[in-house]
Order: C-alpha cells, then structure tokens, then sequence
C-alpha cells in the first residue's frame, strides 16, 4: 500500500519545473504512507455537498485460513455414524436445542450474544487464491477465472467507499501469513489494498507448523530511511506546497490548495503518532495484555481491537500458520503440516474458542460492541464424510455449505440462522449466498446497495451480486 500513489511520482508535471517537482513527488511516492489524499478529498467534497460520511463504524474479520469443517465446530451430528460426526462430542450451548462441538465451551457459554448462520451457499469458493467469501462474487475464484483478481476484496470497498474513522489511520488493515489467503483491491486500484500489519508491531514469529520461533518482528514499517527524518519529510512537503503556490494563479477553483492540504494530511499519517501507538501493545494495560495471552494469533487480536479504537475501518486476521492453503485445512494425517479432523482441530479449537471470545467480551467493556461487527468464517466447509484421499481422519473441501459466525456490531443475536440437512452436506433451509454477505457488510457501514466501481475500460460493476439481500434476521 501506498499512501502517496496519488502523487504519480514517475509522471512529470508543469513547464518550468517539472524535472523538480518530479523529484519531489519520486521521494514522497516512496515513503511509507497509512492512508490517502484522494479519500480526504473524497470526504471533503461529500462535506461541501451536504453529504454525511459515517464513521465509527468497523469490522474485525477472523479468517480461518484452510476451510474450517462445520461439522466439527458450529454444526455437529451426534446423532450419525461416525464417519458422517466426527471424532468430536458435543455440548449444550446457552441457547435452548443448540449444540456445537465439545473444544468451544466459551462460545457455547456465549451464544446469546453469537448469531451462527448454518447455511452459507459458498459454491465455486476456492483457496490459493481465497476470493469469492471475501468478495461476494462467485466469478472471483482465480483458478476457474483469471480475472478472478479483479474483484474488491470488501475491505478495499470499505477503504474507498467509506474511508477510515480517524486521520492517521488506514481504513483496511490486514495481519497476512500469505497474499494467497486474501483478497485485494482489484479493479480500486492498489491504493485500495490492505495496510499489511505485520511489520508494524513486535510480534512472536511462528513457523509454519504453529511452532513459536522466539524471534520477534520489529516494527520496521515506522522506521523512517536512514537519514529522513520526521524533519525533512516536512521540509518537502514546505518545498511542494511553495512550488504550487507558484502554480496557484493557474487554478481557477482552489483544488490546488485543497491538493496542498491533503497530502500533507497523508504525510502527517505516517510522522504522527496515532496508528504507531496503536500498533504497540505495550500501551495496552497488562490485565488486558495478559487475558488475551501470549499466543501470536491472540495478540493479533488484541492489535485488531486497538486498530478499530484508533480508528481503522476493516481488519482482517489471517488466522494461519501455513503459507500455503492454509491450517485449517485439514485434509488428514497423511497430508502435515495441517493434519486431519482429530490432530489438525484439537489444538486449534480451544485457541479460536478463547481468541473470539475475549474479543467479544472485550468489545464490551470498551463499549466499542455497537460500532464492531466481528465476522469469524473461512473459505468453504468440509466434506460429510471423514477418512478422504487415503486418510482415517480427514475432510475434503466442500464448497456447497458453509458456516458464519457473527457479533456486535448493534445487530441482534442469540439465534441460528439456517440449517443442514441431517448429514451436514446440503442447506436444507435458508440459504446465505456472499452476495448476502456483501449487502450485509454495506449495511453496516451505510453504503448504498447499488454501488459500483469502475474497471480501467469504465465499466460499472456491482460491489452486491446475485440480488444480495442484507440479514434481514439481524435487525
């Protein structure tokens, strides 16, 4: 990402001065922007027309990178043969006949304050690239259709259509283990894709099996090339601002100066201090720090809190240790790194179980629970069948049904929404298609239904597929 793209450094302006001006967009274009010129003036113009800019509002999303089994989490059969259930048990949740499996007694604790959809109609959904469930549309499967990358993953739309909630923060930030586990900003443009978090925070650094290494990142992205210092960088933008004041009789209606203002807002993003003291978790109280825990994961978690806080609109988790498919693809035994149901699952259960369930409770406390809708699914769902491709005790990808989960965000909870047919295979009723899923995200941010975007040729594209219909059973 690149807060300063806007700037075009490596196209030459003007008469006299471009070889000057060139070089001073060249060394601002290089730096390490949070978010961009184009959406101050986006909102400022919206301003200057009487239009309202909702902000406040945010998503956390909790990407389970592999394609989670619904029937070993969120949708058990205990009443089928093994083969159909699973080697998992099940346990009563706060809600009255609904079970889910044995590893998620947080969540079963907590499911008056959960909405769980059972029935997500997720076909055509692939991994490596993982589009179509963070796109809401179905041509996006990159390995079926090679324009599959151009569609906007929905925090890109979010960043463009929305904007972050506060200045000096990026409005889409992602933790990534691996580009093939998310989606981008497409036809947006790549000022649209994610901040990538990762270098932004001292962070535990786990190798591809979940293995904590003892090293740690560094924080690099908020360390400024040797030599440039918070100093010269205002310099600069003084010598860009002088240079169009020179320009300024030229411009007839003032959109130089508003120029002038607005890329020095994008330099104060990265020189300031609100996304850097939002990326460090030792500003976090050692209570809160301490029940989250050290694990990589529920840091991230933690940093994905203090983002929306600070003002970040869409974060996205990459809840992976694998940089291939991903770890919660659990193929079997015979297919390491990932495992099967019983090896692969057991250790990865009680740590989703305690991640999303801190985040909740601590959304509360925060009173951050209105304006924070926390999204936790992945790609697709797993076969009904265990034992597949030569193993005892694995699952296939099975992209005709998924599940959702869902929290916050001022939304009504404590229900399931939808159901499986008895061996889990099939949406037996009420089907939620990602065209729902993008109206339903649009929604929350109050961005119109039929909103589009331009491809390069200025052809208009829906964000909304298939007749998309926000959860009704939400509100």
């Amino acid at each position: 990402m690149n807060a300063f793209s806007n700037l075009h450094g490596r196209t030459s302006e003007g008469l006299v001065l471009e070889t000057r001006r060139g070089m001073i967009k060249a060394g601002m274009a290089g730096l390490a922007g949070l978010t961009l010129p184009d959406l101050l003036r986006h909102r400022a113009a919206a301003a200057s027309q009487g239009q309202k800019t909702k902000t406040g509002k945010s998503i956390i999303l909790l990407w389970m990178a592999g394609g989670p089994s619904h029937i070993d989490t969120f949708d058990p059969k205990p009443l089928r043969p093994y083969e159909n259930r699973g080697p998992f048990s099940v346990i009563d949740t706060k809600l009255p006949g609904i079970q889910i499996c044995e590893h998620l007694p947080k969540h079963a604790a907590m499911m008056d304050k959960l909405t769980l959809v059972r029935s997500i109609d997720c076909r055509k959904s692939n991994h490596e690239p993982n589009m179509v469930m963070q796109t809401g549309h179905r041509g996006s499967a990159p390995r079926v259709n090679p324009k599959g990358r151009t569609y906007p993953s929905f925090g890109s739309v979010v960043g463009k259509m929305h904007g972050s909630n506060k200045a000096g923060m990026p409005p889409y930030v992602a933790f990534m283990r691996s580009r093939s586990h998310l989606a981008f900003a497409g036809h947006l443009g790549k000022r649209y894709d994610p901040f990538l978090a990762n270098k932004a925070a001292k962070l535990p650094i786990y190798d591809l099996v979940g293995k904590d290494t003892g090293r740690r990142s560094g924080a690099d992205i908020f360390r400024l090339p040797l030599g440039l210092n918070h100093d010269r960088i205002d310099d600069r933008c003084g010598l860009l601002q002088q240079l169009d004041n020179m320009r300024s009789d030229l411009d007839l209606n003032g959109s130089m100066n508003a120029l002038d203002g607005f890329t020095r807002q994008a330099v104060e993003m990265l020189v300031g201090q609100r996304a850097h003291q939002a990326f460090d978790l030792e500003r976090e109280p050692k209570a809160i720090r301490e029940r989250y825990g050290k694990h990589l994961w529920c840091q991230q978690t933690l940093l994905a809190r203090r983002l929306v806080q600070a003002g970040a609109a869409f974060v996205t988790l990459d809840l992976s240790y694998h940089t291939a498919s991903g770890t919660w693809d659990t193929h079997g035994d015979k297919f390491p790194p990932y495992g099967g149901i019983k090896s692969g699952l057991t250790p990865l259960l009680p740590l989703f179980d305690h991640l999303m369930t801190t985040l909740v409770t601590d959304l509360e406390q925060q009173g951050m629970i209105d304006d924070t809708l926390v999204l936790a699914m992945g790609e697709f769902g797993r076969t009904p069948k265990i034992g597949t491709q030569g193993s005892v005790d694995g699952r296939n990808h099975w992209p005709r049904i998924s599940q959702l989960l869902l929290a916050g965000g001022g939304y009504r909870h404590g229900q399931v929404i939808g159901a499986s047919e008895r061996d889990g295979g099939h949406i037996k009723e009420r089907p939620v298609t990602p065209g729902d899923l993008a109206a339903t995200i649009l929604r929350h941010f109050d961005i119109p239904q039929d909103t589009t975007y331009l491809d390069p040729r200025g052809r208009p594209h829906y964000v909304v597929q298939e007749g998309g219909k926000p959860l009704r059973e939400l509100t």
